[in-house]
Parts: structure tokens; C-alpha cells; sequence
């Protein structure tokens, strides 16, 4: 039973999210690393905790381990031979956990269910490295694409951006940075549960006492690993919240209902109807933090993934 939660009446959770989110605690309590332990050490058990929800599914046409001067790139093609549409995905972990590993599974998810290339991202993790560090890496990759198009069968003209967590603040915050740099900008993003800005929403207190993934002060740290200092949490760069969304790509936010970013995500799918810019924002009702890493047992999930693949299809005209 989650702590704080005397009975299942008062767990707004989806029954089959609360199995996953069980399954991930009580992983995380027999693997768990103590008090102390290092960032390597944090992040082994996150890799192995996470081993099991990244297994299965769909089996690609191929799939190329690839190198972007440094920074490792994972390439998932659900065909061969057609020249594909393709989406950069950044994964979640609070910028400071996971990897593209981790987030395996729920790439080829998107690869299959939208017919489309799917490129992770292993950006360099804080708080060894800082803001910018991640957010210049992933603009980098959209530079990469656009001159690597043609070698992997990808069409330069079709590129999307997408990210879970602090991946979707990644993908909102490179589309600020290309439009400030005068560079093309993906034609969509796609957003799960973003970290939109730091600020404490009301949700915070529904869902942030540890009875649900992702705890208040769990998020307090991220940001303080990403920033060098708390001045930096007022950049749009940082906070896209902050920052002014006109001339941003359509957009498609999954919104987790039990979630302590869920009021972050309801106010940033506002202020981007407000800019003007096409938006899709969709409460899950039921959903936590990382909803969607459980489609393996979850039919909410599976919906979830469904109703975004049919919307990247029409994005791309597929």
C-alpha cells in the first residue's frame, strides 16, 4: 500500500498504473541505494529498477546505436526502406536519471504506432552538467538530423520533437532556443506530463506527499541539480511557463490527473492556446507520473499512446 494511503477509496490512481507504481517501489526498496550513495550508483539502480518496463514490445525493422560527437543516439525505424518522418525524443528523469535505455520500449511504441523514426537522445545528465548543457545537446540533434537526413532515410522536412517529464521541458525549451537562433523548428511537440516551471500548483499538495510518483521535494532537487543558480530559474529557457509560446509548434500534451505537475500542465496548455498555437492537451484520468512506461499492463497507457500516434499521423500526413 502506498504510504498516506489507508484505503484504496482514497487512491485516485488507475488500478492497473497503482500495479506499476507498486512494482517500481517495491524495486526500488529491494535495489534501493542509501542515503550517500553516489550519482553513479543512484542511476544504476534507476537502470535497473526501469529493466523490466522497457522490455517487450514492438520489434523494430531496425534500430542503430549512433554517435553525435559524444553524445549517444538511438535510431528505431518501424520499416526499412521508405524515408520516414522523424521524432526526436527526450526522456524524462528530472535531468539528473534514466537514459534512452530506460525509455527503450516506449520509443518503439511511438516508431510502431505512428509508422514514423524515432532518434533518442543520452544528453549529459546534472548536476555534473548543467543548464545549458542539455538543452544545447538537443538543439545539436536537430542540427544532426537535418544533415544526416538523407544517409538514414529520414525526411528532414517532417521532424518532431517530443519528451517525457524533464524531456518535455527539453523539447519546448530547444524549440525557444532554434527560434531564437533564427533556426527551423520542428513541425510538432509532443509532451507528457511536463516540468514546465517550478513553481508549487495546488497539485502539488493533492499528490506530492509520496503517495504518488514523483514527490514534492523529488522535484525541488531536480531543479536544483539542473540550475547553477536559483536567478536561472526566472529563464523561459529553464521555465518554459515563462516564456512567450507564439510561433510554437502544434502541440499534444498528455496530462497525468494524479500528478503534482498536472496544474503546471493545465496552466502551459492554456498559455499556448493563448499564443495561438494549435494545441491538444488531454487529462488522463486515473494517470501518475510516468503513466505511459506502464502500457505493458495498462490499458490507459495503450489509449494514451493511441490517441498520440493519431495525432503525429496526421501531423505528418501519414
Amino acid at each position: 500500500m502506498p504510504k498516506g494511503l489507508d484505503t484504496m477509496q482514497n487512491d485516485m490512481a488507475d488500478p492497473d498504473i497503482r500495479r506499476f507504481v507498486d512494482a517500481i517501489n517495491a524495486a526500488y526498496a529491494e535495489h534501493g541505494a542509501p542515503a550517500g550513495t553516489s550519482m553513479a550508483a543512484r542511476r544504476a539502480v534507476a537502470e535497473r529498477v526501469r529493466k523490466p518496463w522497457r522490455e517487450g514490445g514492438p520489434i523494430m525493422a531496425e534500430t542503430r546505436e549512433l554517435d553525435m560527437g559524444g553524445v549517444r543516439l538511438r535510431l528505431h525505424r518501424p520499416v526499412g526502406d521508405a524515408k520516414l518522418p522523424v521524432m526526436l525524443y527526450i526522456h524524462g528523469g528530472g535531468w539528473t536519471l534514466f537514459s534512452i535505455d530506460t525509455h527503450d520500449r516506449l520509443m518503439r511504441e511511438y516508431a510502431a504506432r505512428a509508422g514514423i523514426a524515432v532518434l533518442g537522445i543520452d544528453y549529459s545528465l546534472s548536476p555534473e552538467n548543467k543548464f545549458p548543457v542539455a538543452l544545447e545537446e538537443c538543439a545539436g540533434a536537430l542540427d544532426w538530423i537535418a544533415a544526416q537526413a538523407d544517409a538514414l532515410g529520414l525526411d528532414a522536412g517532417r521532424v518532431l520533437i517530443g519528451g517525457d517529464s524533464a524531456g518535455a521541458n527539453l523539447s519546448v525549451a530547444t524549440c525557444l532556443l532554434q527560434r531564437q537562433h533564427g533556426r527551423p523548428l520542428p513541425i510538432a511537440m509532443l509532451l507528457n506530463y511536463g516540468a514546465f516551471a517550478p513553481e508549487h500548483a495546488p497539485s502539488y499538495t493533492r499528490f506530492g506527499a509520496g503517495d504518488y510518483p514523483l514527490e514534492a521535494d523529488e522535484m525541488d532537487i531536480f531543479w536544483a541539480n539542473y540550475i547553477d543558480t536559483p536567478d536561472q530559474l526566472a529563464d523561459p529557457l529553464v521555465a518554459p511557463l515563462r516564456a512567450d509560446l507564439s510561433g510554437m509548434p502544434p502541440a499534444f500534451l498528455a496530462i497525468a490527473d494524479c500528478d503534482i505537475l498536472a496544474d503546471c500542465n493545465d496552466a502551459f496548455a492554456r498559455k499556448l492556446e493563448e499564443a495561438g498555437v494549435p494545441t491538444r492537451a488531454v487529462t488522463y484520468q486515473g494517470a501518475t507520473h510516468s503513466f505511459l512506461e506502464a502500457v505493458s499492463i495498462a490499458p490507459l497507457a495503450s489509449r494514451a499512446l493511441d490517441e498520440q500516434a493519431a495525432w503525429i499521423c496526421d501531423i505528418v500526413g501519414t
